[in-house]
């Protein structure tokens, strides 16, 4: 019964551990799409051209050749840093929220509608996003400053901690926060893609007999949630990143301006520029992920997700 699922039995900070370790195993294989994708929605950023386009496999020449093995991790360590509030405030929010709903509406453990999810999902992304902000700001400066080492140009921070603290000497507590609301419609998207499809999509394949509770519907709804978040996040990711990466220099006073601009210089396509390493990433991502952690949750003998 789902209900036995979701109603938050298990304790919390057994959930919070499990969520935070299954999140750093995932970002650490599948980092180099992340930054893949990043620098791929920064070409052409601030261009009214929209030149110097360049696919997936550019990405990846240009960066194995000028930063070498290392330059496919540049700023892991604030990406980490994010995932271990991220990750374990919206996937034990998502469960505890759904379990209110569960028992406030007495329905003896019955699915909720795929729309309730969805929008549980969402809330539950927009409230980790904003305590994990700093961090993925922090991320996004650092995999971009890898472009400024490959032109013979200086970095603008030398690690995590230099990064906080001249952003905080530059732009101020607000600074840290900066682009706060793309990232909030971009985590809103993505975790309703994603948590509600995998949750529904694995009951879905549990209930029908296609698979058991096992790696094969794990990985069954991976897939399917991967696709969903990454098809409705895409084009806020792209305005999202564009906003985050600017520093004293403003090219974008808004996310709507962002957009706008997007669109009429480089067209419409390039808001779902990177749609492949970001589908590629977050496919390998939630597989990881969520085989990970519902194994985990095996092992520490808590029921399934």
């Amino acid at each position: 019964m789902e209900g036995s699922r979701v109603a938050g039995e298990a304790p919390t900070q057994t959930r919070i551990l499990l969520a935070s370790l299954s999140a750093m195993v995932a970002e650490t294989v599948t980092f180099p799409i992340d930054l893949t994708k990043t620098r791929m929605q920064l070409h052409g950023s601030g261009s009214s051209s929209g030149a110097h386009r360049i696919g997936a496999i550019g990405v990846v020449s240009e960066i194995a050749r000028q930063e070498g093995v290392i330059g496919f991790y540049k700023g892991l360590s604030p990406a980490i840093i994010r995932h271990l509030f991220y990750t374990p405030i919206r996937i034990i929010g998502y469960e505890n929220l759904k379990g209110s709903i569960v028992r406030s509406e007495a329905n003896n453990g019955e699915s909720l509608p795929l729309a309730t999810k969805a929008l549980v999902g969402g809330i539950s992304g927009v409230i980790a996003q904003v305590v994990a902000s700093p961090a993925d700001l922090v991320k996004v400066r650092m995999q971009a400053d890898g472009r400024l080492v490959s032109q013979g140009l200086k970095p603008r921070y030398s690690g995590p901690m230099e990064a906080f603290t001249k952003i905080l000497q530059s732009e101020g507590v607000k600074g840290l926060w900066k682009s706060v609301l793309p990232n909030i419609q971009r985590a809103f998207l993505v975790n309703m893609g994603e948590l509600a499809c995998y949750d529904h999509a694995k009951h879905f394949v549990i209930e029908k007999k296609i698979s058991e509770d096992n790696i094969y519907a794990h990985t069954l709804a991976s897939i399917m949630s991967g696709l969903a978040s990454t098809t409705l996040s895409c084009p806020a990711d792209v305005v999202k990143t564009r906003m985050m990466n600017q520093g004293e220099t403003v090219v974008y006073r808004n996310s709507y301006e962002c957009l706008v601009k997007t669109v009429k210089f480089e067209g419409i396509r390039a808001l779902w520029r990177g749609f492949f390493p970001t589908w590629a990433r977050l496919g390998p991502w939630q597989f990881v992920f969520w085989v990970s952690y519902e194994k985990f949750r095996q092992l520490a003998g808590l029921s399934s997700f």
